[in-house]
């Protein structure tokens, strides 16, 4: 911060005064013609003003050098409180209720913070203030994550891309081909390009035809791969599973019920095999303990060892957003 200030200082030294008019330089006295006659007394010399001192001279006001910082924003759309934190403006919803404690919870929203009754609100901007680095990192990892998922956001055409198992697949509307499944057929994958999945779809559908119908032939996928996969680790983890149901949650990945229902999201199609077995051996881990205990992470890890690497993968990588 010495660094900058002392830069800062050294560009805006003077300025405005170099810029401002000058008082006129004295001009110099006109000699005097000879006379004819006897010479007379010189006139007395009056010495000319000084100059007024450069600091004296009017100019623009200073800026203040906070003024030339730009402050990042993290604004909650219910927010109804804002504090300045190191280097960021951060507008927080704020509510109060029946708790012990000062709650922070950082979502896709912003900041929301939650505070018993009997809390002055300084003491919980002091506590704000105290959880600034963390909360700073959190507000920021929240806005990388949802610019990286409106950047993956498809735009349903022909054309339109996203990614099947983990590689990317073009869409190419062909109402016209003999179709061996309904609805769609995958092309065998040709060089380094892009698989094609043709579509049983008229040029001019609209996009939302074009996507239920990309959907369907995704759903089919997802429930005849994680039929497969949920048999594979079912007996490998000594548990038997019952029913399979496909879900559309926004935010959870899967379920289990101690009955032996498995709901899984058909979402996960777009991830890499690796990540779904991960999420398929979660579940049917929890036929065994329904909790999240270190017995229930050792279930996990027999069936697959990486899955605290692969469990990352899975919150870190963005999903393309349908809608």
């Amino acid at each position: 911060m010495g660094g900058l200030l002392q830069f800062t200082l050294d560009l805006f030294e003077g300025l405005g005064s170099e810029f401002a008019p000058r008082a006129p330089a004295p001009k110099p006295p006109r000699r005097a013609k000879k006379p004819a006659g006897p010479v007379a007394a010189p006139p007395a010399i009056v010495p000319a003003a000084p100059p007024a001192p450069r600091d004296l001279v009017p100019g623009p006001p200073a800026v203040p050098l906070a003024d030339t910082l730009t402050l990042a924003s993290f604004a909650h759309p219910k927010a109804t409180r804002e504090l300045v934190l190191g280097s960021a403006r951060v507008a927080y919803e704020f509510k109060r209720g029946n708790r012990k404690t000062i709650g922070f919870l950082v979502g896709a929203e912003g900041l929301s913070v939650r505070a018993p009754r009997w809390v002055a609100l300084r003491d919980v901007d002091a506590a704000i203030r105290e959880k600034s680095d963390w909360i700073l990192r959190k507000l920021a990892e929240t806005q990388q994550r949802h610019a990286r998922v409106e950047a993956t956001r498809i735009e349903w055409r022909d054309g339109a891309e996203f990614p099947f198992l983990g590689e990317p697949v073009v869409i190419r509307l062909d109402p016209k081909h003999g179709f061996a499944s309904v609805g769609g057929t995958l092309d065998e994958k040709v060089g380094d390009g892009p698989r094609v999945l043709r579509l049983a779809v008229a040029q001019n559908a609209e996009p939302s035809q074009i996507r239920d119908a990309a959907q369907a032939w995704l759903t089919r996928q997802a429930r005849k791969l994680f039929i497969e996969r949920l048999d594979h680790f079912a007996p490998l983890l000594g548990v038997r599973w019952q029913k399979l149901s496909l879900s559309n949650a926004a935010t959870r990945w899967g379920s289990a019920s101690a009955d032996g229902s498995i709901r899984l999201n058909w979402r996960l199609i777009h991830f890499r095999m690796p990540v779904i077995d991960y999420v398929v051996a979660h579940e049917l881990a929890h036929l065994r303990v329904m909790d999240h205990s270190h017995r229930f992470w050792e279930t996990v890890e027999s069936v697959v060892p990486d899955y605290d690497q692969l469990r990352r993968q899975l919150k870190d990588e963005a999903v393309p957003r349908w809608s």
